[in-house]
C-alpha cells in the first residue's frame, strides 16, 4: 500500500461529496490503451495507428455536432475519452519501438535463436556504450546451494553497439538492463544516474523475469570504464544521499537502515528480517518513497492542504510572508529536487504530478479540487510514459491516493458520528481506505492478506512526519554542518525505532497473515470480501442520536449488536493470535501421537521431532524463511526447542534461524564442522550468540536423546569427509532416529552419493527416510535399496528452478516399495506411530496445495497414498482453507 500525497491548491476539496469525476474517464482510458497496447508486437502499429486516426476523428465529429446542453455534456465526455485513448494509442508505440528495432534486440533474439551453449563454448561479446539510467541495485542469494550470492542490475540506455570482434559499431537508443555477478558488481555500485560507461557484455533475452522496459539483459564481462560523469544535479543528489547515510553511521542497525530508506528510499542497508517484517505488516511503502514523505515536505513549507491558498494558511512560506506565487514556484522547486534525489520511482511520480497540479492553481489562484488532479496527472504520467501503466507500484499509489480522498472523508465523518475522537477517526478512516482499495492488488503480489496492516499503519503514523522532517534536515545539513547533522541523526533515529519496533511486533503476531490465492480469482474474492465489510460496519456500529431525532434503537437490539460485535472481536482475536489448542481443535493439526513432522517452508528443510512433551519438539535445519519456520512450529504447538540442529549452512537450512528462535526456549544450537558457505556460518553463529548460545558441532558417534521417547544417533561426518567426499552438502550432519517402540527413521540432510556411499552399511534397514538434498537425481541406490524405506518425505518447494524431486528418483523409491510424501504437493506432512507396525502419516496441506487433495489419509508401504505425481511442476493456486490434518493410517 502507498500513502498519497494530496495535491496543494486553493480551493481542494475536504470532503468528497463535492469531488469532480469528469477526468476520471479520460485518465481510465489511456491507462487501459495503454497497458493493452505495451506489449504489442510491432507489426500491428500500423493498425493501432489507423484506429487511433479513427478514434480522434469520431472525437471531433462529436463535439461539432448540434444538440442539447445534457446531450452536449455526454457527447464532451466521450470524446474526451476517445480522444485519450486515441493519444495513448499513438504514444505507446512511439515508447516501445526501441525495444523491437535496432542491434541490442537483433542480437537479444539470435541469442534466444541460439539456445543453452555447450561447456567451454565462448558466449559472443559485444562492446556497449551504454547511459546509466537508474542506481544500481544489489540482490543477495538466500536460498539453494549458491546462498550469500551477490548479484547487481542497474538499468540504461544503450546508446552505441560494437560487436567484437568485427569492430562495426551502430548508434541506438535502446532501454537494457545491466547484470553484474559476485565480484564484477563492485565497480557499479557507485554508479550514478546520467553516467556514461563503456562495457564488454554479452547480450541475453530480457525473458519474462524483467520489467518490458529492458529490451535486452547485458551480462557485462570485466569492469565498466567511464567515458563522461555524471550530469551536475546527480552528483548533487548522489552527495546527499551518500552524507545521509554516513550521518547516519552510529545509529542502531535498524534505524541505520531504516532512515535512509525513510527519506530518500535507500534500502540498501534494511536488515532483511526488518524487511520482511514491513511487507508482512503493510507498512512497505513507508521505505518505498511514497507521496506521503513529499505532501509531508510540502505541508512544512505551504501549510496543510486545503489551507495552502487561504488566509489561515500556515507553513515556512506564511511565516516568511512569501506569496502565493513565490510559494508556489518554491513548492515547484522542491518537487523537482525531491524527485531527482529521491528518484522517479513510480509513487514519486505520481505524487510530483499532483503535486505540480497543485503548485499550477495556487500560482494562477484558479480553484483545483484533489480528484481533478489526481486523474490529471495520471493521465498526463501515463502518455510521458507509457511504462507507468504496467506498473503496480504506481497502481498502488493511485488507488491509495483515491482512497484518502473519495472514501476517507466519508468514512472519517460516519466514525466521528459514532463518537470516535476525531483525530483518531481520521487516521483509521484514511488507512482502511488506502487498504480497502490496495488489497486486490497486493494480494497478487504477496499472496496473503495483512490482518495487521491498519492498526501497524496507525501506530506508525505517529512517528512517520518526524522521521521525516528530520531526516530531510539531516541530509540537508550533512554537506555543511555534518557535525550537527550527525547530532540531529539521534533523534531522527528515535521514531525510526519505533517503526522498526512496530513492524516487528505485527509481523510476530501469529495470525496477522491470512494467505490467500493469488490471480483474478484471489482479486475477486478479496474486492467481494472488502465490500462485504464495507456492508457489514455500520451494522455493528451503533449511531449517536442526535437532540431532536427519532426514537432510539431498542435496547434488545442494541444488545444483540454488541454481542454479534463481541463474538466477532473474539473471532478476529482467535484469528490473530492462533492458540495452538483451538488451532488443533479447528483444523485438526497436530495428529494425536506424531513423531516427525517435515514442514511445507518452501524450497529448504526443515523438521521437527517430538520429545514426548507437549510443547516441546528437537528441530533439524530451519529452511530458508522465519516466518515460515515461525508458523510451522506454532502450528504444532512448540514452544520449547531443546536443540536446533543444523545439518550444514546452506541458506536454505538456516535463514529461516531467526523465526525457530522467535519466542521460544531453545537448549542449544549444533551443526556441522564445515564453515562453507562462511557468510551464512558468520550469520548463524551471530544469531545464536545474539540468543546467548554457543555453536556447537556434531561428528559421527555422538548420540543424543530428550526424554525417554526419542534418541538418535550421528553418522556423518566423520574426521577426514571433506576429502573423501568433498562440498558443503556432503558435510551434512546425517541423523538415524529411533523411537521406542523400535521405528527408525535416516535423515540424509543434503548428502551427494560420495558420502551416502560411506554410509553403506552403517545404517541398515529403516522405516522412514528423509531423501537427501530435496529428492534430486544424484542418489546412491545401493544405500537406498539396503534402507528400502516404507516411507520416503522430500523436502521441495512448490515451482521450484531445480526440478526437485526429480521423476526418476520419486520412480526409484516407489520401485523399493515406499510411499513417497513431498511437501510441494501436500504441505506439512506428520509420521505417527513409534513402532514399524502402528506406522502412519498424515498431511496438513497450505493453501497453494489445498485443491490438489482432499484427503489427508497416507498409508505407507502400499499403493493409494498421498504422494504426488511424478511430475514437478508449479501447483495451481487453490483455496485458502486448510485441509484438516487426517488421521492416523491403520497398521501395514
Amino acid at each position: 500500500m502507498s500513502v498519497a500525497t494530496v495535491p496543494f491548491g486553493p480551493a481542494v476539496a475536504s470532503r468528497s461529496p463535492g469531488a469532480d469525476f469528469r477526468l476520471l474517464l479520460p485518465a481510465v482510458s489511456a491507462w487501459a490503451v495503454t497497458a493493452a497496447l505495451l506489449r504489442l508486437e510491432p507489426g500491428y502499429a500500423a493498425l493501432v495507428l489507423t484506429a487511433a486516426g479513427v478514434a480522434a476523428l469520431a472525437a471531433v465529429l462529436l463535439l461539432t455536432r448540434p444538440g442539447g446542453l445534457r446531450r452536449r455534456g455526454a457527447s464532451a465526455t466521450l470524446a474526451a475519452v476517445l480522444l485519450t485513448g486515441a493519444a495513448a494509442a499513438i504514444a505507446t508505440p512511439l515508447h516501445t519501438a526501441a525495444l523491437h528495432r535496432g542491434p541490442v534486440p537483433e542480437l537479444a533474439r539470435a541469442s534466444a535463436a541460439a539456445g543453452p551453449r555447450a561447456p567451454g563454448e565462448p558466449a559472443p561479446v559485444v562492446e556497449v556504450e551504454l547511459t546509466v539510467a537508474g542506481d544500481p541495485k544489489v540482490h543477495t542469494s538466500r536460498g539453494g546451494t549458491v546462498g550469500g550470492q551477490a548479484l547487481l542490475t542497474v538499468d540504461a540506455v544503450a546508446d552505441r553497439v560494437t560487436p567484437l570482434p568485427d569492430g562495426r559499431s551502430t548508434r541506438t537508443r535502446t532501454p537494457v538492463t545491466v547484470m553484474a555477478r559476485g565480484a564484477e558488481g563492485e565497480p557499479w555500485q557507485r554508479l550514478l544516474p546520467s553516467q556514461r560507461l563503456a562495457v564488454e557484455a554479452e547480450v541475453r533475452p530480457a525473458g519474462e523475469g524483467h520489467d518490458t522496459e529492458s529490451a535486452a539483459l547485458l551480462v557485462v564481462h570485466g569492469a565498466p570504464r567511464q567515458l563522461a560523469p555524471p550530469s551536475l544535479p546527480q552528483r548533487i543528489a548522489g552527495r546527499l544521499r551518500e552524507g545521509l547515510r554516513t550521518a547516519t553511521d552510529g545509529l542502531p542497525a535498524d534505524a541505520r537502515g531504516l532512515l535512509p530508506g525513510l527519506v530518500v528510499g535507500d534500502t540498501s542497508r534494511l536488515p532483511d528480517d526488518l524487511d520482511d517484517a514491513f511487507r508482512a505488516t503493510d507498512l512497505v511503502h513507508l521505505v518505498a518513497v511514497s507521496g506521503a514523505n513529499l505532501a509531508i515536505v510540502l505541508g512544512a513549507l505551504l501549510g496543510a492542504p486545503g489551507q495552502a491558498g487561504t488566509p489561515e494558511r500556515r507553513g515556512l512560506a506564511a511565516v516568511l510572508g512569501l506569496s502565493l506565487r513565490t510559494g508556489a514556484l518554491l513548492g515547484t522547486a522542491l518537487t523537482l529536487a525531491f524527485v531527482t534525489v529521491c528518484r522517479p520511482e513510480p509513487s514519486v511520480l505520481r505524487a510530483a504530478g499532483t503535486g505540480l497540479i497543485g503548485m499550477l492553481a495556487l500560482a494562477t489562484g484558479r480553484p483545483r479540487k484533489a480528484v481533478p488532479a489526481l486523474a490529471g496527472a495520471v493521465l498526463v504520467l501515463v502518455l510521458l510514459d507509457p511504462f507507468l501503466a504496467r506498473s503496480f507500484g504506481f497502481l498502488l499509489s493511485v488507488l491509495a491516493t483515491a482512497g484518502l480522498l473519495v472514501l476517507g472523508p466519508h468514512w472519517a465523518e460516519a466514525l466521528r458520528a459514532r463518537r470516535w475522537p476525531h483525530h483518531l477517526a481520521g487516521a483509521f478512516a484514511a488507512a482502511a481506505a488506502a487498504q480497502a482499495l490496495c488489497a486486490p492488488v497486493t494480494v497478487v503480489l504477496s499472496g496473503h492478506i495483512s490482518l495487521v496492516g491498519i492498526p501497524c499503519n496507525l501506530l506508525a503514523e505517529l512517528a512517520v512526519a518526524p522521521t521525516t522532517l528530520l531526516g530531510f534536515g539531516v541530509l540537508a545539513l550533512q554537506p555543511l554542518l555534518p557535525a550537527l547533522a550527525r547530532l540531529l541523526a539521534e533523534p531522527a533515529g528515535l521514531p525510526a525505532d519505533w517503526l522498526a519496533l512496530v513492524a516487528r511486533r505485527g509481523a510476530e503476531v501469529p495470525g496477522g497473515q491470512l494467505a490467500w490465492p493469488g490471480g483474478w480469482f484471489g482479486t475477486a474474492t478479496v474486492a467481494l470480501a472488502v465490500l462485504a465489510a464495507c456492508w457489514a460496519a455500520p451494522l455493528l456500529l451503533p449511531r449517536r442520536r442526535e437532540p431532536g431525532s427519532p426514537v432510539p434503537v431498542p435496547a434488545r437490539r442494541s444488545w444483540a449488536r454488541a454481542l454479534v460485535t463481541a463474538a466477532l472481536m473474539m473471532v478476529l482475536l482467535a484469528v490473530l493470535l492462533r492458540p495452538p489448542q483451538l488451532i488443533r481443535i479447528a483444523t485438526g493439526w497436530p495428529p494425536p501421537g506424531w513423531r516427525l513432522v517435515m514442514c511445507d517452508i518452501g524450497q529448504g528443510d526443515m523438521l521437527a521431532l517430538a520429545t514426548g512433551e507437549p510443547d516441546s519438539a528437537v528441530v533439524i535445519d530451519a529452511g530458508p524463511d522465519p516466518n515460515a519456520a515461525d508458523r510451522c512450529l506454532r502450528d504444532l504447538g512448540v514452544t520449547t526447542v531443546p536443540l536446533l540442529l543444523l545439518t550444514h549452512f546452506h541458506a536454505d537450512h538456516v535463514e529461516g534461524v531467526p523465526g525457530v528462535l522467535r519466542g521460544r526456549r531453545v537448549g542449544a544450537v549444533e551443526g556441522t564442522t564445515l564453515d562453507d558457505p562462511p557468510g551464512e556460518a558468520v550469520r548463524v553463529t551471530g544469531w545464536a550468540a545474539g540468543a546467548g548460545l554457543p555453536l556447537l558441532r556434531a561428528g559421527r558417534g555422538e548420540r543424543r536423546s530428550v526424554g525417554a521417547e526419542l534418541a538418535w544417533d550421528v553418522v556423518w561426518p566423520v574426521p577426514g569427509a571433506a576429502a573423501e567426499a568433498p562440498g558443503p552438502n556432503n558435510a551434512s550432519v546425517a541423523l538415524m532416529v529411533s523411537l521406542t517402540g523400535g521405528l527408525r527413521m535416516a535423515l540424509l540432510g543434503d548428502l551427494e552419493p560420495q558420502a551416502q556411499s560411506a554410509l553403506l552399511g552403517r545404517l541398515g534397514k529403516v522405516d522412514v527416510v528423509k531423501v537427501a538434498h530435496h529428492g534430486s537425481a544424484h542418489q546412491d541406490w545401493d544405500l537406498a535399496g539396503a534402507m528400502r524405506p516404507r516411507l520416503a518425505l522430500v523436502s521441495c518447494g512448490e515451482g521450484n528452478p531445480y526440478g526437485h524431486p526429480s521423476p526418476k528418483t520419486v520412480d526409484h523409491l516407489r520401485a523399493l516399495g515406499a510411499t513417497v510424501l513431498r511437501t510441494d504437493r501436500e504441505g506439512d506432512i506428520a509420521v505417527t506411530g513409534d513402532s514399524p507396525a502402528t506406522l502412519g502419516a498424515a498431511v496438513h496441506p497450505q493453501p497453494a496445495h489445498a485443491a490438489r487433495h482432499s484427503s489427508g489419509n497416507a498409508r505407507p508401504g502400499g499403493a493409494g497414498g498421498t504422494g504426488g505425481a511424478d511430475g514437478h511442476g508449479p501447483a495451481p493456486h487453490a483455496h485458502p482453507e486448510r485441509t484438516p490434518g487426517a488421521p492416523r493410517a491403520p497398521p501395514t
